[in-house]
């Protein structure tokens, strides 16, 4: 029997989605699933942008630039001015989601067995992304306790190795919803430079920011643009993740080159999508402060309710619309499968995401689930009690 690569045996799968066949079971059996355990935001896609997609009728249906849409990119220069971030149209190539993005990214500046510095927890996939090109992830453990804020940069400079090609942040964090500092960023700046080392952002949370914080950007910072990669995309931003429209950032020219590269290898990104996506930049600000108003209090509501919850802890995310909570339990996933399997409350239930996929550290994560605030505050209130009435039956056995 042929065999399949080693590449696609060790690629993990994904913490966020593998629970996916029970909650499909659940489901059958005729239960309500509240869905804590997705970043799909229920928040309405801007009318303008799903109009503008109904309105486009060509003749025939073209390949666009690989770099994509020269009106797109221009709109996302225009979006960044906004936001005191420099760049020119040339700066940015149009990707198939802010994942194609990451994906260009790591196999344009990491060889084999090369290592990428990242604070864990981390989004799952970073890691499938580096192992899809056989790049190492080697984790730094931020703390449940300083609320998963930046390690001591002095860790960072300890994990060095001549094998280091970069640094990869989200900000603000998936899973964990820490705000990283302008002087945050900064430290890692000044390592990255020293150590003549890649800065990859992934910056596609930036509207998601809460009590009067503000976002600084990885693209602002002065003398490091050979160094900086941001990556972004409207799939939060603008409720549209089906669209899978999102891009590259960088004034490193080799880089931007080499992913060109990858990018004519598939062509281009969709057009429909595109179209879709340089529209949505024309919703008034009024868009983002009710989309923040909403998620402000989702998140409030959530905390709240979870601190009701007796055993739980839970840190307090300042971004993105995630946190991770610690239950009493041993294993968090047994937990989640026996939920969707066998708990309901008025034959309703939940679906969270295990955290011990969001760690490479082994063992660490073990009690931890990462939620998503991106229902109704109605449906995380009956969400959380459902929690707390399943963590009081499941503790019995």
């Amino acid at each position: 029997m042929p065999t399949i690569s080693h590449r696609a045996q060790i690629l993990p799968q994904s913490p966020i989605r593998k629970l996916t066949p029970y909650a499909e079971k659940a489901a059958k059996e005729g239960k309500t699933i509240y869905h804590l355990n997705i970043g799909q935001p229920d928040i309405k896609t801007p009318e303008i942008a799903v109009q503008a997609v109904k309105d486009f009728t060509p003749k025939v249906l073209e390949y666009t630039k690989s770099e994509g849409i020269d009106s797109l990119r221009e709109k996302v220069v225009e979006y960044y001015k906004k936001h005191d971030i420099k760049v020119e149209s040339s700066d940015i190539i149009i990707t198939c989601g802010g994942s194609e993005a990451l994906t260009y990214v790591i196999a344009t500046v990491a060889n084999a067995d090369d290592e990428i510095i990242i604070p864990e927890p981390y989004y799952a996939n970073y890691i499938s992304f580096s192992e899809a090109f056989d790049a190492v992830c080697v984790p730094i453990t931020s703390s449940f306790d300083d609320n998963f804020a930046l390690p001591p940069i002095e860790e960072f400079e300890k994990k060095i190795t001549p094998r280091t090609k970069a640094f990869l942040i989200c900000n603000p964090g998936n899973p964990t919803g820490y705000l990283y500092s302008k002087e945050e960023i900064l430290q890692l700046a000044t390592i990255a430079k020293k150590h003549d080392i890649f800065l990859i952002f992934d910056e596609v949370y930036r509207e998601f920011v809460y009590d009067g914080a503000t976002h600084y950007s990885i693209m602002q910072v002065e003398g490091i643009e050979q160094n900086a990669i941001m990556i972004d995309s409207v799939s939060k931003r603008f409720s549209m993740c089906g669209a899978r429209i999102g891009w590259v950032v960088s004034k490193n020219k080799d880089v931007m080159m080499s992913v060109l590269k990858f990018a004519q290898a598939r062509l281009s990104p969709p057009t429909y999508s595109q179209i879709g996506a340089e529209r949505a930049f024309d919703v008034p600000e009024t868009y983002f402060e009710e989309v923040l108003k909403e998620y402000t209090q989702r998140r409030n509501v959530l905390i709240e309710e979870l601190r009701k919850v007796e055993g739980v802890r839970v840190s307090m995310p300042k971004g993105a619309f995630y946190c991770i909570a610690e239950l009493p339990v041993e294993n968090a996933e047994d937990f989640c499968i026996w939920l969707l399997g066998h708990f309901s409350v008025n034959n309703e239930t939940v679906m969270l995401a295990p955290a011990e996929g969001f760690y490479a550290t082994e063992g660490l994560g073990r009690n931890q689930v990462r939620i998503a605030y991106v229902l109704e505050k109605e449906k995380i209130v009956k969400a959380i009690h459902i929690l707390g009435e399943a963590l009081k039956e499941y503790n019995k056995h």
